[in-house]
């Protein structure tokens, strides 16, 4: 079972990744305190092991604060998570889409861009379904539908 390694919060836009050890949700809008809210770009997701999967090639393997995600989580494949709810703890997501690469992941580290451009390689986004907490630890389960 996959759990949630790191939660960051971007106070503002293109602004600093703070890390915390939990966050409160709200249902519609996304985490408190995080500068993306109402959408369906609440949250944004990345696998920790897809994240050292894609980066490997580019030498030492990245932190993956460096990604601008708000959540990572151990283990999860998101190739067949779009449309689907996944469960972090007591707060569901539904999965909207895959996150692409922008030029920040470029200008970050020269071929970061190129490296996360494999599907899914980006982690993905979706929209907060309910109100709540989550936390470092947290189990993370897609829910069949």
């Amino acid at each position: 079972m996959s759990r949630l390694e790191k939660i960051w919060i971007k106070r503002v836009r293109r602004g600093p990744m703070d890390p915390v050890d939990r966050a409160k949700v709200v249902k519609g809008r996304g985490i408190v305190g995080n500068a993306n809210q109402g959408g369906k770009r609440q949250v944004t997701i990345v696998s920790a092991k897809h994240w050292n999967d894609v980066t490997a090639p580019l030498g030492a393997v990245p932190d993956a604060r460096v990604r601008r995600a708000n959540l990572l989580v151990s283990d999860f494949d998101f190739s067949n998570a779009r449309g689907k709810t996944l469960r972090i703890g007591s707060v569901r997501v539904r999965i909207y889409g895959e996150t692409r690469p922008c030029e920040q992941m470029e200008a970050a580290i020269p071929g970061l861009r190129g490296a996360m451009s494999v599907d899914w390689g980006g982690g993905a986004f979706g929209e907060i379904l309910d109100d709540g907490e989550i936390a470092i630890g947290d189990p993370v389960v897609l829910e069949s539908t």
